[in-house]
Order: structure tokens, then sequence, then C-alpha cells
């Protein structure tokens, strides 16, 4: 079983690091090496890493407000308010709040990484600097609806999220899949990284 998921595993991979993206995934030649329902089965933490790198996206828009007003990445008050609240959520929900905390504690850390690696950018390169800036309250409430969706959707993966290889080659096809679909550059597959890295 496990020879079977690792051969998809890098069928994906090679199609979608090697012809570029979602396309090469339609076009793939490679035979395939497992039943419909196991593929399903590789897939069901798309959706998880989905949204992850939907947040990590926004961690953009934040970039954008602060970058040039002296507002610090790090904002101890509002990401203990979110700690807070994902803790108060976990435990109603059938998830460890612990663990909970622990992922969206990645999910801080990686925005910031996306954060830290633009303004670099920008401050290097003042011509790619954003012209306009976000409204912050508004992207605070984008990351809000994000903690929900997240919530939710470690409780529908709470079964496949347990330490072994097989969380691990799940996640694997799902980050290189989201990458590649989302088109990451190297900062946000980095970033990426350290969000998925509580997962399994």
């Amino acid at each position: 079983m496990f020879l079977r998921r690792f051969a998809l595993l890098a069928s994906i991979m090679l199609g979608a690091l090697t012809l570029g993206g979602p396309a090469a995934l339609a076009v793939s030649t490679a035979p395939p090496v497992t039943s419909t329902v196991e593929t399903q089965e590789l897939r069901r933490l798309g959706p998880l890493a989905d949204l992850v790198i939907q947040r990590l996206l926004v961690g953009d828009l934040v970039a954008a407000s602060k970058f040039g007003t002296g507002k610090p990445i790090d904002d101890p008050v509002r990401e203990q308010q979110v700690l807070d609240a994902v803790r108060a959520q976990a435990g109603p929900l059938g998830l460890d709040p612990e663990a909970t905390v622990r992922f969206f504690r990645d999910q801080i850390t990686a925005n910031k990484i996306v954060q830290r690696g633009l303004f670099d950018r920008w401050t290097r390169h003042p011509d790619q600097a954003p012209t306009t800036r976000p409204d912050l309250n508004l992207i605070r409430q984008r990351l809000d609806e994000l903690a929900t969706k997240l919530l939710a959707e470690l409780v529908s993966t709470k079964d496949i999220r347990k330490p072994g290889i097989g969380c691990q080659v799940q996640l694997l096809v799902a980050q290189h899949v989201g990458a590649a679909q989302h088109r990451l550059d190297r900062l946000h597959r980095r970033a990426l990284d350290t969000g998925v890295g509580s997962i399994c």
C-alpha cells in the first residue's frame, strides 16, 4: 500500500514541478497506480493546505498595510487574542487545545516570514513596493474568517492527522500541489513549510 501511494506521490509531484503547475496534473501520462478511492484519500489534506496558503497570501496584504508606516511586524497583543480564541473553540469542536494553538502559532509565524521577506524585498527594491495601503481592520476580518475555516478543516481531517508516514505522504502531496496551483515563489514556499509543520 505504501509503495503504491509513494508512486502516486512521485507522479503528481513530477508533473506539478517539472511541467508547470495544475495543467501538468491534467496532462500527466503516468500510468494509474492506485484506485480512485485511494487517490481521493491522498487528497484529503488538500483543502487544509489550501487554507494555509490563503492565509499566507493575506500576509502580503498585511505587509502592504504596514510597510513604511513604522508599524512593527510583531503584534503580541493581536497574536495572543488569536491564540486565546482558537484555544477556547478547540475543546468544544473535539480538537486538542494545545495542538490547535500550536498549529495557529505556526500560521502566525509563517505569516511573519512573508511579511519580513516582503519588507526586505521592498526596502532593497523600492520600485516594487506597494502603492496602496490596504485597511488592516478588513484584513483582520479576513484572517478571522480563515481561522473559522481552518478550525473546521482541522476537525474534518482529525482522523488522518496523526504522526506517521501516511499523514506525511498526504501532506507532501497537498503542499506541493497547492504551491504549484497558487504559483508560490520561494519566499511563500518557505513560509508554507512552517505553516504545515504541525499538521501531522
